[in-house]
């Protein structure tokens, strides 16, 4: 304190943080300071970088809090351990980040795209989407990445001078998948290279790190995995394994599974914080654009690490994605998401004037589409019950699916 009473702490400011990064960061991160921008101006903000700001967009946006209530792998609300879409996000935030302060990247940036790259996903996962996908057949389809830059650009709404979350073109570059040439065309993305940022990278990979060794955790605390069988069909489960039990010996069953799958975990960061480094070097990365203009993503596993993750994957699916307890529940009640999508498709009084605005600028297949899109799984469950009743056979759902796909061409 000063003699008149009053103290030189001051707020740290957006420019001090820029100056850290620079200070921080390796010069093939991408830099707040130099972001491309918004689509809509704004003052900058005060005590923020941008890309801080855009995490907070995204915490704060009503997509985000829905991912609560949406499938993971087990339809949600089958057990209260097992994950949810928010908590697998939260996850591949976590897991972006240590990928991100390893290389020396922008660890704001590569958490923002985190946290926002499953805000487009359907009701019950990658069977809802398909299910939408095939109902939108001809009118544009559906693809959760492609969704989730409308939800951002915009379907949310919460500012007064612009539609959507108003991110920087960085964040939204990362939400657009570049491997997707339809995403590219449907993003006002301007985007002119091969691949996005290694911000971006890191967090797509991030992505299939969780999925994949969390999907694992979920289906051995369901029961219907078991060590002893991934110990004879998974390479990296029974090296993980074994490492634990040499290190540590015999553990409790919950402590071993954890810790083997944490093992796991980390094994892959390393693997991919090696090989990025190499690849950088290999490939004399100076700058950010630097690693757009590449032909391959930089980020990326050791081909040996690649082999056993395919190898895992492969047995995921055989044995929990398809596990007829995983699998039958999803498939009925993707049966009520289509026939809830077929009612309001022509019942359409029972939908707001919100829904009714938006299919006059849009047309009334993406108007539906994206209010069905937004719903979490248990309101798709109770609007289902409360329009249509109990679910009806699935003999009796073809027929009327057929019935619908005349109506509408």
């Amino acid at each position: 304190m000063t003699t008149s009473g009053k103290s030189k702490l001051r707020p740290c400011t957006r420019e001090e943080l820029e100056g850290r990064e620079r200070s921080s960061l390796a010069s093939w991160a991408q830099f707040s300071a130099e972001t491309r921008g918004r689509d809509h101006a704004e003052p900058p903000p005060e005590w923020r970088t941008h890309f801080q700001r855009d995490r907070d967009r995204v915490i704060h946006s009503r997509a985000f809090r829905r991912l609560e209530y949406k499938t993971q792998v087990f339809l949600n609300g089958t057990g209260d351990h097992l994950r949810t879409r928010l908590t697998h996000t939260m996850e591949v935030a976590g897991i972006s980040r240590n990928i991100a302060r390893a290389l020396r990247i922008n660890e704001d940036l590569t958490e923002t795209i985190a946290l926002a790259h499953d805000l487009g996903h359907a009701p019950f996962g990658h069977k809802g989407e398909e299910a939408l996908n095939e109902l939108m057949r001809g009118k544009g389809g559906f693809e959760h990445n492609r969704h989730s830059l409308r939800i951002v650009e915009e379907l949310e709404q919460k500012y007064p001078a612009f539609p959507g979350l108003n991110l920087t073109w960085e964040t939204r570059e990362g939400l657009a998948k570049h491997e997707l040439a339809q995403a590219r065309r449907g993003a006002r993305l301007n985007f002119e290279h091969r691949n996005p940022s290694l911000e971006a990278q890191a967090a797509n990979l991030a992505d299939e790190i969780a999925y994949y060794s969390h999907d694992l955790d979920d289906g051995l605390d369901w029961g219907l995995l078991s060590e002893s069988h991934l110990n004879r069909h998974v390479r990296i489960w029974r090296k993980a394994a074994a490492e634990v039990r040499d290190e540590h010996g015999e553990l409790p069953d919950e402590c071993r599974r954890y810790f083997t799958i944490r093992c796991l975990i980390d094994s892959q960061v390393k693997d991919v914080v090696s090989t990025t480094l190499r690849n950088l070097e290999e490939a004399a990365v100076e700058c950010a654009d630097d690693v757009r203009r590449q032909a391959k993503p930089m980020v990326r596993y050791s081909a040996k690490r690649r082999e056993l993750n395919l190898e895992l994957r492969d047995y995921l699916y055989s044995e929990l994605y398809y596990n007829p307890v995983v699998h039958q529940p999803n498939l009925r009640a993707v049966r009520m998401l289509r026939n809830l999508f077929r009612y309001l498709f022509t019942h359409r009084d029972e939908l707001d004037e919100l829904v009714h605005a938006r299919a006059r600028r849009i047309g009334w297949h993406r108007a539906v589409c994206d209010y069905i899109a937004g719903m979490t799984d248990r309101y798709v469950l109770q609007e289902h019950d409360r329009l249509l009743g109990p679910p009806v056979p699935a003999q009796r759902t073809r027929q009327a699916g057929t019935r619908f796909q005349r109506q509408i061409e």
